[in-house]
């Protein structure tokens, strides 16, 4: 809120109220509401406002959207969504409390207005807070990935009639967004919207199968639709999302990948590339949408697209968002114009036995690269309808050969997947027979997309201790134990020397740069 602005009376005079009650109160604003914080509590009211997109002009259509925006919100947050209040009075004298009959004319008057009442959120407790603070850690983004795929999973799906998720809405929404911020930057800024445009049209003709496709495999469903770090509550209850997408039904009923894809632009906006493809691993092996990476990369585009626009709208209107440091217009075009097309597609498989470091190494590389990673652990158990982390032992041996066999095959045709998507892939796996390597050295071959084999090493006794360690923990997908370990060291058949011309190899039991390995791989073919 600038010096020379000031919110409507009703809100003003709710935190005068507070005030004289002794509670400290203030107002924050975003470009269509104002929120009064006060003690515990939170009460945010709609501005009296129409743009096209959302209209709020009347107090009808304003306790409507506060109706929606609990209900929606209750889907992630239910503990901090308390409901809708009336505000009764008059806009210079507002009450949360109905007049009581004594009160004379005021007694039965409707509402003059209507908020969401909220618990009020902890100081510090924003995702972008957290960023700013230094202490947005890996895992809170790897329980919000698994928080995002259940709920994505339990929403409802858009019907064959439904006009959500079409093809040219998708394509139409991302150029008239490009188009509005055009008209609002400076000359460069515009020239490089016209630049982008062009490519974003020619892209969204090549993705035109794809989008259809996931719509008829029901990937488009009734999802958040404004998931960026100042919408992502990181509290004692567990990290969560809140504040979507209430007004316009088109813009939350959207594919899946588009929620993932605005979280990660929002981290690679604010140059947090290792948390971005982080939380992009995360929500890969809780999920398996493989199928998601041939759009994502347009979903970046778009969502940084609308943040530029946001971005710009907030500066002309004086309004701020959440506490912490938010990228700037010219930031997110930037990053519009890079992310459209990513690293080049290449192929690496890690090879060494359990306990060897492997999917320590490959989750470093992809946080240095923008791979993805696929991991024989996860999807093994996956076809099994087993989670990463559930007992194996409840659907038979999943380790036998033939189970063994079926999991390579799967896991060559989710890599040819995301390859032909055009994301470097790293495929995490024991690979110890000559055989499996070479399927995947050919796969590459076909595809004409470079090959490396990482080869992970460590002392037998630094295995035996790692293998015992994380059986104890029990927070981890593998569920090799010493005698796995000792088993695979006899039957393994070592990387043979017409392979070493590809082979990365790495001592994981001494310290080791991940950039370096990650130029080591890029340099290769």
């Amino acid at each position: 809120m600038t010096a020379t602005e000031s919110p409507p009376d009703v809100a003003t005079a709710l935190a005068r109220r507070f005030e004289a009650q002794g509670i400290a109160a203030r107002i924050v604003q975003t470009h269509i509401s104002w929120v009064v914080l006060a003690g515990a509590f939170a009460w945010k009211l709609k501005k009296p406002v129409s743009f096209g997109f959302l209209d709020f002009s009347s107090a009808a259509r304003r306790r409507e959207a506060c109706e929606e925006e609990v209900r929606l919100n209750r889907r992630l947050a239910p503990s901090l969504y308390l409901g809708v209040v009336p505000v009764y009075g008059a806009p210079d004298g507002p009450t949360l409390e109905a007049p009581a009959p004594e009160d004379g004319e005021a007694a039965g008057l409707p509402p003059i207005d209507w908020a969401v009442k909220m618990n009020r959120l902890p100081d510090g407790a924003l995702a972008s807070e957290r960023l700013a603070a230094c202490t947005l850690e890996p895992a809170h983004l790897a329980a919000l990935a698994l928080r995002l795929e259940t709920f994505h999973r339990a929403a409802p799906v858009a019907g064959p009639d439904s006009p959500y998720g079409r093809p040219e809405a998708i394509r139409d929404d991302a150029l008239h967004a490009l188009d509005a911020l055009a008209a609002l930057v400076p000359p460069a800024d515009a020239a490089a919207c016209a630049r982008l445009r062009a490519r974003l049209v020619a892209r969204a003709a090549e993705l035109e199968p794809r989008w259809a496709a996931r719509r008829r495999d029901g990937r488009v469903r009734e999802g958040h639709g404004d998931l960026h770090l100042d919408n992502v509550l990181i509290a004692d209850a567990g990290v969560t999302a809140f504040d979507c997408i209430e007004f316009d039904a088109s813009l939350r009923w959207i594919d899946t990948a588009s929620d993932v894809a605005f979280l990660v632009m929002d981290l690679l906006a604010r140059g947090r590339d290792d948390l971005a493809w982080g939380f992009l691993d995360e929500h890969l092996q809780a999920g398996g949408d493989v199928g998601a990476l041939g759009v994502l990369r347009f979903y970046i585009v778009q969502r940084a697209i609308v943040r530029a626009l946001v971005s710009v709208l907030r500066a002309r209107g004086g309004t701020a968002g959440a506490a912490g440091a938010s990228p700037t217009a010219g930031r997110y075009l930037d990053l519009a114009q890079s992310a459209l097309q990513g690293p080049a597609p290449r192929l690496a498989i890690t090879h060494g036995l359990p306990g060897s470091g492997k999917s320590w190494v490959a989750r470093a590389l992809l946080e240095c690269t923008g791979a993805v990673r696929l991991r024989s652990d996860v999807e093994r158990k996956r076809m099994a309808g087993l989670g990463a982390l559930d007992d194996s032992r409840q659907a038979g041996d999943l380790y036998a050969a033939p189970v063994g066999e079926a999991t390579y095959e799967r896991l060559a045709g989710l890599a040819r997947d995301a390859l032909l998507a055009g994301w470097p892939t790293l495929v995490d796996a024991a690979f110890l027979r000559r055989a499996q390597r070479d399927r995947f050295r050919e796969l590459a071959a076909r595809l004409g997309v470079p090959f490396a084999i990482i080869d992970c090493d460590a002392p037998m006794a630094v295995l035996r201790e790692r293998v015992a360690a994380r059986r104890v923990r029990g927070d981890d997908a593998s569920e090799a134990d010493e005698a796995v370990l000792e088993a695979l060291a006899r039957t393994q058949e070592p990387i043979a020397a017409d392979e070493l011309g590809v082979t990365l190899a790495l001592r994981t039991d001494r310290p080791f740069e991940a950039s370096v390995l990650a130029a080591r791989w890029t340099a290769m073919g």
